[in-house]
């Protein structure tokens, strides 16, 4: 088994802020306004688009729900890149 790796700056939370970054400028969100529909300030967009912040799970499932991704596809995504590395 492969070793955790809990940085923020790992390959994989790398991609997933990507992806989260892409996705909220896809639907023509700013930070602001995606931080309404989750209903959290808009600095929490930010923290979280930079790698200031982590997501806890719960976080992540309104995140992806909120940019309208489907988080099974998006888990799914993030184990095959795992898998590559």
């Amino acid at each position: 088994m492969k070793n955790i790796t809990l940085s923020i700056h790992s390959n994989e939370y790398v991609w997933l802020r990507q992806l989260f970054i892409q996705k909220r400028n896809q639907l023509g969100l700013s930070q602001r306004a995606l931080a309404e529909r989750l209903g959290v300030i808009y600095s929490f967009i930010g923290k979280v688009e930079t790698g200031d912040r982590k997501l806890d799970i719960f976080e992540f499932i309104h995140y992806c729900e909120a940019l309208e991704l489907d988080v099974n596809q998006v888990v799914t995504q993030l184990r095959s890149l795992r898998n590559k590395i």
